[in-house]
């Protein structure tokens, strides 16, 4: 994972939030943070966390819909290919880890994809949040079930 050189930790409707950077994008967003709000770093990394905070906030208040914030994504090849597949899951639509899996060729490969979700470094930002059970139960999530649920709902116009 490429070193991060900046963190903005935040409030927002989920409770606390870290973004950390690198100069290229953010590195990770930690759901349920420890601590206090704060800012660390300077330059350009601190811009990046700065921004990625900015669009978490607007898309949380149902103002932002897809993120243009870059995201620096370090793991192995099959959890990349996972963290490709999230992202190009819509707003306010869901999809089944047989799902993804099938549609990177491995329709057996439903719980590594569930272990590829559980290991995104940046929830939110890639929406692992979308990604349900084949039973339509919504599966595990690195904040929560309730925060789950909340992300889903929001993005359903169920209110938040």
């Amino acid at each position: 994972m490429p070193r991060h050189a900046a963190t903005v930790c935040f409030s927002s409707p989920l409770g606390l939030l870290e973004v950390e950077s690198a100069q290229a994008g953010v590195t990770r967003v930690r759901l349920g943070a420890l601590g206090k709000p704060r800012e660390v770093g300077d330059g350009g990394a601190l811009e990046l966390a700065r921004k990625a905070k900015a669009e978490i906030l607007g898309y949380l208040a149902g103002k932002l819909r897809q993120f243009s914030v870059p995201v620096v994504l370090d793991g192995t090849p099959f959890q990349r290919e996972v963290w490709a597949k999230l992202k190009s899951v819509p707003y306010g639509r869901t999809k089944t880890y047989g799902e993804i899996a099938s549609e990177l060729g491995n329709p057996r490969a439903a719980r590594a994809v569930g272990v590829a979700c559980r290991d995104n470094p940046v929830p939110i930002l890639v929406p692992c949040h979308r990604i349900v059970t084949g039973s339509g139960s919504q599966g595990g999530f690195a904040g929560g079930a309730k925060m789950k649920a909340a992300l889903l709902s929001l993005e359903q116009g169920d209110g938040s």
